[in-house]
């Protein structure tokens, strides 16, 4: 890896202080289970992704947002992926190929309990994973307490609440942030022992060592590269990033990406929920090809707190909801299906006239696949997810 290379693939990543370092990093075996969580803050509006084009009823509630019916002549149609289901056609070449491979699955009629709607009252809900309120730790916490040798880490500028309360320290590093940052002396002591023992080691070192005219060529660079795309769109040279660490190091992941609050203005096949959607799925495709042939020990699942209402509202966008649409993507999922109960989409079979109903509990399907990926049993379970039925879905 030459000085140009390690500068994208590391210089972001000096960018923001890197908090909770434990002294002892170490690297699992080479074909255990990966797990990494997407979390999508915002309440991401899962009805123009994963677009239920047999529904008369969508195309009555959505008259501005509706993505139309599949039809080859129309590139700008959803995507057939079963009778009932279509894709939006701005991730027909990052997540419609995985979908092809069998590699992706989708998993509506999903989502947590909490009926408030409040973006942070839920994000916090869901990050704990613990039926009451009274919260003390993350449940990805208590999933790493729970195994052994599973080394876990979060790619963001503070450790997130599904990551607290773990018992012993986990490592947080942000890939975004300010290019004009340099290393400090103790950021480049982390750095140089996170890529200890890996490929990157040598080209860590030759890049730590040079002098902080370093970030601005990184910016330049990068500047140069984007050609006038939106910031946005660095999530696939982020994903990427992670991927090395992933592959190389740690065993269990979180990210998150905001801006999936679309009150007004949303867009169907274009617009801010298009470029949003098409960024991240870029980023999943640059993750999945980064990783080579540990894509085949890998598992993402990709979240939101909530999706959004069923029907427009007046300002061509969409206001909080309740379910969603989650994603469970890897080299040995079993995908190319829809998972889950399911109902008509219908307006008799919406909650409370508005949303989507719930009837996947994340704490049950997460649950059912941890089972899967790590042989955990009931009692190990219940631990991680305190009263919840685990639902075995046959993801992986």
């Amino acid at each position: 890896m030459n000085r140009r290379e390690f500068l994208l693939a590391a210089g972001a990543a000096a960018a923001a202080p890197l908090l909770s370092f434990s002294g002892q990093l170490f690297a699992a075996p080479a074909n255990a289970p990966r797990f990494l969580l997407v979390f999508l803050r915002g309440g991401y509006d899962c009805n123009n992704l994963l677009v239920p084009c047999a529904s008369d009823f969508y195309y009555e509630s959505r008259p501005t947002l509706a993505i139309a019916r599949p039809n080859a002549a129309d590139p700008k149609s959803a995507i057939a992926l079963d009778a009932n289901w279509g894709l939006n056609p701005v991730v027909r070449d990052s997540l419609l190929p995985l979908w092809q491979r069998k590699q992706l699955a989708f998993i509506p009629f999903a989502g947590t309990t909490d009926l408030s709607r409040s973006h942070f009252e839920t994000q916090d809900h869901i990050e704990h994973g613990e039926a009451g309120g009274n919260y003390r730790s993350g449940f990805l916490a208590r999933l790493s307490r729970v195994l052994t040798d599973v080394p876990a880490i979060a790619f963001t500028n503070n450790l997130p609440l599904s990551l607290q309360g773990a018992g012993h320290d986990i490592p947080n590093i942000s890939l975004k942030g300010d290019p004009k940052s340099h290393f400090n002396p103790r950021q480049s002591a982390i750095l140089a022992q996170m890529y200890h023992g890996t490929p990157l080691a040598q080209a860590t070192a030759d890049g730590l060592a040079l002098p902080a005219s370093v970030s601005q060529d990184l910016r330049n660079e990068m500047v140069a590269a984007s050609r006038g795309a939106p910031s946005a769109h660095s999530f696939a040279a982020e994903t990427q990033r992670i991927a090395t660490l992933m592959r190389d190091k740690y065993r269990l992941g979180f990210v998150d990406v905001g801006g999936w609050d679309t009150h007004v203005n949303q867009g169907s096949t274009s617009g801010g929920l298009a470029n949003n959607l098409q960024h991240l799925g870029e980023g999943l495709a640059a993750y999945a090809e980064a990783l080579g042939n540990a894509w085949n020990d890998t598992t993402v699942v990709v979240l939101s707190e909530f999706g959004r209402t069923f029907r427009e509202n007046g300002d061509h966008g969409t206001d909080h909801g309740h379910g969603t649409v989650h994603w469970v993507l890897g080299g040995k999922v079993a995908g190319g299906r829809m998972a889950g109960e399911q109902v008509a989409v219908t307006q008799s079979n919406l909650l409370q006239n508005r949303d989507y109903p719930v009837l996947n509990n994340y704490r049950d399907v997460l649950g059912g696949l941890f089972a899967r990926l790590w042989g955990l049993n009931g009692r190990q379970l219940q631990q991680v997810f305190p009263q919840a039925r685990p639902k075995d879905l046959h993801m992986v």
